[in-house]
């Protein structure tokens, strides 16, 4: 008997959850549940992580947490329950299926265009670290951290995955042709990885592409992984290729701690009504069980969901609005009746149950991810990230008057676009430069140099962030202003 740790959520969370447990009860699941407190009303109790540390407790104990929607208060200064344990947890890998359900209608079912697709989604780097700043009054900045083992970790997921799953082709969706570094880096793990896997035909479109190419034949397309930021968005763009987020699982995989959920909101407009589907949170529920070895209740229980739809039973948010929408409880009670019937279309096969997911608990210490590096590491300059309104030119001379015979001073740049030595009058200006100074010698550059140089600069300008310009062999580990 597995136990796991359930977290009801918001809004109409309690309701389909509670009607998601009534159909596993129903078939004998053998799960125990204990009732964490997370969420909205936990922040709202001054929790500033929306769950208490019995919660964090009772979950990193058990491994498993089965999660409704969750919302998180606006305007408060707090960050999203969602990500905060999707991070702490290092639940790396998001995993989200997106099938045709005959019962629910889409232009593509009508059209006869079969979709399973399969998006593997990096869930704790990028844009989400939440890492910004406000550099001046108008500029702000969010870090966007990609690193080569966290890249390492969920793309090498979405190959076992995939061979697993027998799929046909894994696909990197990715930004690489602009984000050079960021991007490009991904791009090669993915790239790197692949090689391991010659039985799994891989390749890569851009992300833009890819959208384009998704919502005109998705039937293409098999597995595709993706950063975090990029990833969050196509998925629910799949999402709406097969009848919105309603039928959409979610699982956030991790080697200790995994999180299966609904992604959809909170819908607060009818929470208490009764009216609301389970469907997203019984497939992620499904998921829950084949990731505990449960496959043939799980395959049990997804056939009988699969025979409801095609029955044509619903509730009021899809299906034939001619026909009587079912209740939450009745669309379960439904689907609890038609356990042991076969659908018609893509019935799930009756496999043997298999040993769980192994994860390890008890960590002494927090794992810390580093690959080995190559080549050795050399500071070849900063960037000064600076405050000022003036014109470029004047800009310049102010600089270069800071170079300390140690420094030159290589270009200024403006939202990316160079604006010195060369640029255009045209090009529109805020009041943030980026002035990058390399090494006058060519040779290595020592911190206490730059922090020197930040002590001249600063007589004439507040500056407002700095990055090293490293360099690993030949290897330069910067990008370049547009038009430098």
């Amino acid at each position: 008997m597995h136990k796991i740790a359930v977290a009801k959520g918001d809004g109409i969370g309690p309701e389909i959850m509670d009607a998601v447990l009534s159909i596993f009860q129903a078939a004998g699941v053998p799960l125990e549940y204990e009732t964490v407190e997370m969420g909205k009303w936990v922040f709202d109790k001054g929790f500033s992580n929306g769950m208490t540390p019995e919660a964090q407790q009772t979950i990193e104990s058990l491994g498993i947490l089965f999660k409704g929607p969750m919302e998180t208060p606006k305007g408060k200064g707090v960050k999203s329950v969602n990500v905060t344990a999707r991070k702490t947890w290092n639940t790396y890998a998001n995993k989200r299926t997106f099938q045709t359900l005959h019962g629910v209608d889409t232009v593509f079912s009508k059209a006869g265009i079969p979709i399973d697709i399969t998006i593997v989604r990096e869930n704790i780097e990028d844009t989400y670290g939440g890492v910004e700043h406000l550099l001046t009054h108008d500029v702000a900045l969010s870090r966007r951290f990609i690193t080569r083992p966290g890249s390492m970790q969920v793309i090498r997921y979405a190959f076992e995955m995939a061979r697993k799953k027998g799929a046909r082709r894994i696909t990197c969706g990715h930004k690489a042709n602009i984000m050079k570094l960021t991007d490009g880096l991904f791009l090669d793990v993915f790239n790197e990885v692949a090689r391991e896997y010659p039985d799994v035909k891989a390749d890569d479109v851009i992300v833009d592409d890819l959208c384009m190419k998704l919502v005109s034949r998705p039937d293409l397309f098999d597995v595709i992984v993706l950063t975090n930021l990029q990833g969050d968005i196509v998925s629910d763009l799949c999402a709406g290729l097969i009848g919105g987020l309603g039928f959409a699982p979610s699982a956030n995989i991790g080697d200790h701690i995994s999180i299966f959920e609904a992604v959809h909101g909170t819908a607060p407009d009818i929470a208490g009504k009764n009216i609301a589907n389970p469907t997203a949170l019984l497939l992620s529920g499904f998921g829950m069980l084949r990731h505990l070895g449960l496959m043939q209740v799980a395959a049990v229980l997804e056939n009988a969901l699969l025979y409801t739809l095609e029955s044509g039973l619903h509730t009021g948010d899809f299906g034939n609005k001619q026909d009587k929408p079912l209740s939450t409880t009745e669309f379960a009670a439904a689907i609890i009746g038609n356990i042991g019937k076969i659908p018609q279309h893509q019935p799930r096969p009756l496999l043997a149950d298999q040993p769980p997911t192994p994860t390890h608990f008890k960590l002494a210490a927090n794992p810390m991810l580093e690959s080995a590096e190559a080549l050795q590491e050399k500071v070849m300059g900063v960037d000064m990230f600076i405050e000022s309104n003036l014109q470029p030119m004047m800009v310049a001379e102010k600089c270069l008057h800071h170079t300390g015979g140690i420094f030159q001073l290589i270009t200024l740049s403006n939202r990316g676009t160079q604006v010195w030595p060369t640029g255009s009058s045209f090009t529109n200006l805020v009041n943030q430069y980026a002035c990058r100074y390399e090494s006058a010698s060519g040779e290595p550059v020592s911190q206490s140099e730059v922090l020197e140089l930040y002590s001249r600069l600063m007589q004439d300008f507040k500056i407002c962030s700095t990055e090293l310009l490293n360099q690993w062999g030949e290897k330069k580990g910067y990008s370049l202003a547009q038009g430098q």
